[in-house]
């Protein structure tokens, strides 16, 4: 599991963010952009975040560590702010801590680092069936001359079926995706090469590492779907059955 950390003071909220995540410290002396299990997404975006921003660092892309935030809601007696508040107490536990990179700034569509990076974040997206890396909010950050890639809430819609019970992983694995607006998608041509070098990375015991990562609580919100134990092998299934087609790629690369 990611490692776990407490939560020491809310800093100030990020109201960029539809979630209204916000920059909190911690016991280790981190700083952290916190999302919260309370806001109206709910945990599975956190699953997701998860399992997208592991899956991206085992592919050998940048991505900031993660961590478990154990918040105690008594902090939110020291803040004015009542929607804040409100967050902080309807978080108690563990909530997903983002490690903050103070002076990165945001994609603005220069790539000094190649087409082979930015066609593996293609893959990526295509892969996690993300929505969520567009022009209109990139999800991308320069820090210290590298390329790096956050904000994977959106990625696995799958998951969010599950209150019926967990459905088959073949129609997740033969469901296409749609690239229109991706940031990326004029470095298309580059995909063949990112996705022979990729899917040599990930196998089906990657992929239990991964998922291993994601906490026990957060897989236990919907016991009428399955045990964590359950779920845990649910999402590899859905991942193995999905690496092992071809229709989720962009057309220049599915035959």
């Amino acid at each position: 599991m990611i490692r776990t950390v407490s939560v020491t003071r809310y800093v100030t909220p990020l109201r960029e963010g539809g979630s209204l995540p916000g920059i909190v410290e911690a016991d280790d002396l981190g700083t952290y952009v916190c999302k919260f299990r309370g806001a109206g997404q709910g945990v599975r975006v956190l699953v997701a975040e998860v399992i997208v921003g592991e899956l991206a660092r085992r592919i050998g892309l940048h991505t900031p560590d993660l961590v478990a935030l154990d918040l105690d809601p008594e902090i939110a007696r020291y803040e004015a702010d009542e929607e804040v508040q409100d967050l902080l107490k309807a978080s108690p536990g563990l909530n997903l801590g983002v490690d903050f990179l103070p002076g990165s700034f945001g994609f603005d569509g220069d790539l000094p680092t190649g087409a082979g990076e930015a066609a593996k974040v293609l893959w990526l997206d295509a892969f996690c069936a993300n929505v969520d890396r567009t022009w209109r909010n990139p999800n991308l950050l320069f820090w210290h001359g590298d390329l790096w890639v956050i904000d994977h809430g959106a990625a696995l819609y799958f998951h969010h079926a599950w209150s019926n019970g967990v459905t088959d992983p073949a129609r997740f694995a033969a469901q296409p995706w749609r690239p229109d607006g991706h940031v990326f998608l004029d470095q298309a041509a580059a995909l063949p090469a990112a996705d022979e070098e990729v899917r040599a990375l990930l196998t089906e015991d990657v992929f239990a590492d991964v998922v291993a990562q994601v906490p026990d609580a957060w897989l236990s919100e919907s016991p009428e779907v399955g045990s964590p134990e359950h779920l845990r092998s649910s999402y590899v299934a859905f991942l193995t059955a999905r690496l092992g087609t071809r229709q989720w790629l962009p057309r220049q690369v599915s035959a």
